[in-house]
């Protein structure tokens, strides 16, 4: 009874659990600041099973008896490696698909990462673990930086809008020149007479545009247009 009170309350095992923690909150919380499904409750709990997996991997199956004084081999990664496989079903659930465009696979990658860190501090492996959260902080927080202020023409910084205008058909050749000029990616584009009013033309395009580029700014913008009667843009979101 006394050998397994003090299994309960072993140091070591309390202080490989709480790096856990506290290794799994400082991931979590930048991915919490930055609106993530998987924020800080999930990466803390992906941390934490994965030390308490390796914890029971290596103290929980002790050496048995084969015959005599033969104590039978076993295999201590077994458990372990289970968790490099299986937080793959919790990564693939943050994964999402609208349209042409793919999310969560960053969010995915730092579960992973956690179960990582977790698995390190349950060897007590603390270096590892915390060289590896900060590591994975700073590529989450300066990679994002770089990827808006430098890759600016990246995919990942681009966005599908959809503009739908009606104006004066005596001015339409200027406002679809308007748009030829300002709006350089342009997936698709029709011009055809309203068939509601007889001097309007309706116009719509899908373009590519920079995600900083806000929608508030481009109404501003076809506002100063002149024989403009309406004017919707539609952002991702509204697209489906």
């Amino acid at each position: 009874m006394l050998e397994i009170f003090g299994q309960l309350f072993d140091f070591n095992i309390i202080e490989r659990v709480l790096s856990a923690v506290l290794l799994g909150f400082a991931v979590g919380l930048e991915r919490e600041m930055t609106n993530k499904y998987a924020g800080l409750r999930t990466n803390i709990l992906v941390c934490v099973g994965a030390c308490i997996f390796t914890i029971i991997s290596i103290y929980g199956f002790p050496e048995v008896s084969v015959t005599g004084d033969e104590l039978g081999t076993r295999d201590t990664a077994r458990v372990a490696a289970q968790v490099v496989t299986g937080i793959g079903f919790i990564g693939g659930g943050t994964v999402l698909r609208h349209g042409a465009n793919v999310f969560g696979l960053t969010t995915a990658a730092t579960l992973w990462a956690s179960a990582a860190i977790g698995m390190a501090c349950g060897t007590g492996m603390y270096g590892l673990a915390l060289i590896s959260t900060i590591a994975t902080i700073v590529v989450l927080v300066t990679i994002r930086i770089f990827e808006k202020d430098v890759l600016i023409h990246s995919t990942k910084n681009k966005k599908r809008v959809r503009v739908k205008l009606s104006c004066v058909s005596e001015n339409v050749d200027e406002i679809y020149n308007y748009i030829i000029d300002n709006f350089t990616q342009i997936v698709e584009i029709n011009k055809k007479q309203s068939s509601k009013f007889e001097n309007c033309t309706n116009i719509s395009f899908t373009a590519d545009v920079l995600r900083k580029r806000p929608v508030q700014a481009m109404y501003k913008e076809f506002e100063n247009l002149t024989g403009l009667e309406s004017i919707t843009i539609l952002e991702p979101d509204e697209l489906s």
